[in-house]
Formats: structure tokens, C-alpha cells, sequence
């Protein structure tokens, strides 16, 4: 008899009572002060990330190997035979790599799935992979699809300032000055490698929401999707988002979330973001 577990990072910004609901685990990335390190979401808060980000932007670094190590042996050691692993972007963190390593360690048959996102673009992923095997849905069919939605969920955001993504060397340090000294709003989205690249420009944050939230709607005027608004400190304008997309027929689920401590150190106060997962009719 097969038992399938579940297994992602703190960057997948799923709420709690989901994460509860279908047993998922959450192993935290790590937040870096000169002076101490927090576990994301477990140690640390987004809001305390905040308010230090003035007197000291910290670093981020994967799950520590311990995290990673105990994980895995406890679900062995519930009777887990199977174990379905799903990261953020090995594009943006070794993270992906290091649980690959780790596997090897232990006797569950154990799949890596690398998202090639992170936040809500993770989230979705695990979110379906969790249905399935509470479904009790073939664990081989439940890789296989989840490789295929990979193609399907698609994340946009739009930052305040590139600075942060300059500081943590996610862009280059032309690219944040140009925007910041021309009010240019990039609408960022990840690449086929897991990597940042701009989709569209704004000139302002107004117009660049619009331009991030304008074809979305369009794109579910034909299909079911379920979307995810999140946000960084920017909660009035994740609302006003938000509003744009319920009620409509061909939304199937639509949550409202903030990011992670992780992902606020390299985007600093500000961001929102918007993540379609279109459903899959098969």
C-alpha cells in the first residue's frame, strides 16, 4: 500500500490552513542577519523583515540540510513510501539541488519536481499535487501531471523600486537605475530557466497594474483558472485587484496572500503580484 507525502518550501506562500488541511510539510528557507538567522515564516515575520529593512537588509540562504534531513527521515519513519518533493526555481536557489542530494540518503521512492517559480506559481503546484494524492490518485500520474502544469501557472509582479532585486543580484544594477530615474514599473514574470525577466513596462505602478491585470482577465474570459493576488505591504492595492477578478464565472478559486520573509528581502515594501493556474480539463 502506497503512502504518498508532500514536501515544499516556505516560498510557496500557501496559508496555514491549507498547508494543515492536506498535510502539507514546509521545510523554511533561511533569513541571514549579520547577528543571527531566522527560519522564514517560522522565526520571523514579513513585518518584522519590514521594519529592520532601514538598518539592515539581510541575506537569504535554502533550507538548512538539518531541516531537510529530518524531514525525510520522519515521514520514513511514519511509513511514507513515497515522497513528492516540489521547490522554488533552482533558477533563484540551490534549494532544489540540495533536496535532490539528500534524497539519495533515504529509502521512500522520492521525486524533485523543480517549479521554476516560487510563491504562488509554487503554491499552485503543491496545492494540485496535495488533491491528488488525497484523491488517491496513482503517484506516477500525480508527477506527470504536476510536470505538466509547470507549463500552465503563470506569475507576474510589480515591485516599488528594483533596488532590492539589485541588491540581491537578481538584476542588473543598470537595468534599477534606468527604472527608478524614468518611474518605469517592469512587470516581471520567471523564464522557461526559473529566472526574472520583464514581460511589459510601465510608466508608473498604475498603469503597469493595469497592464499586468488587463490580460488576465482576458485570458479567463475563455478559461476556468483559479488565481492568487498577493502582496507585500501594498495590501489596499492587492484589493482593489483582488475585486477585479470575483464574481466572475470562470473563476474557480481566488485567494488573497502575502509574501514570505524571503521573497521581502529581495523586493522590498510594495510588490504585488497576480498567479494563474488555468484548470486543467483532462
Amino acid at each position: 500500500m502506497f503512502k504518498i507525502a508532500i514536501i515544499t518550501d516556505s516560498s510557496c506562500d500557501l496559508p496555514s490552513d491549507l498547508i494543515d488541511r492536506f498535510n502539507i510539510k514546509v521545510v523554511p528557507l533561511r533569513i541571514n542577519y549579520r547577528d543571527q538567522e531566522y527560519r522564514d515564516r517560522f522565526d520571523i515575520t514579513p513585518e518584522e523583515v519590514y521594519n529592520r529593512l532601514e538598518e539592515e537588509i539581510p541575506k537569504t540562504s535554502m533550507p538548512a540540510p538539518e531541516d531537510m534531513i529530518q524531514t525525510f527521515q520522519q515521514l520514513q519513519d511514519e511509513g511514507y513510501t513515497h515522497c513528492l518533493v516540489i521547490t522554488l526555481s533552482s533558477g533563484l536557489s540551490g534549494t532544489y539541488n540540495a533536496f535532490r542530494l539528500i534524497a539519495q540518503d533515504f529509502d521512500m521512492k522520492i521525486d524533485i519536481i523543480d517549479s521554476k517559480g516560487l510563491s504562488w506559481v509554487l503554491g499552485f503546484l503543491v496545492l494540485e499535487a496535495a488533491k491528488m494524492i488525497q484523491d488517491k490518485i496513482d503517484y506516477q500520474d500525480i508527477v506527470q501531471k504536476i510536470e505538466q502544469a509547470k507549463e500552465r501557472v503563470k506569475g507576474y509582479f510589480i515591485v516599488d523600486t528594483l533596488d532590492y532585486l539589485k541588491e540581491g543580484g537578481r538584476i542588473g544594477k543598470v537595468t534599477a537605475t534606468l527604472g527608478s530615474l524614468l518611474n518605469l514599473k517592469p512587470i516581471i514574470s520567471i523564464d522557461n530557466e526559473g529566472k526574472y525577466f520583464p514581460t511589459a513596462v510601465g510608466r508608473g505602478k498604475k498603469q503597469a497594474i493595469k497592464k499586468m491585470v488587463e490580460p488576465v482577465l482576458k485570458q479567463i474570459e475563455s478559461t476556468k483558472a483559479s488565481i492568487a493576488v498577493l502582496h507585500g505591504r501594498a495590501e489596499k492595492e492587492a484589493e482593489a485587484i483582488l475585486e477585479r477578478f470575483q464574481g466572475l464565472e470562470n473563476v474557480v478559486e481566488l485567494y488573497l496572500s502575502n509574501i514570505s520573509p524571503a521573497l521581502v528581502v529581495h523586493t522590498g515594501p510594495g510588490l504585488v503580484g497576480l498567479v494563474v493556474n488555468p484548470v486543467d480539463n483532462d
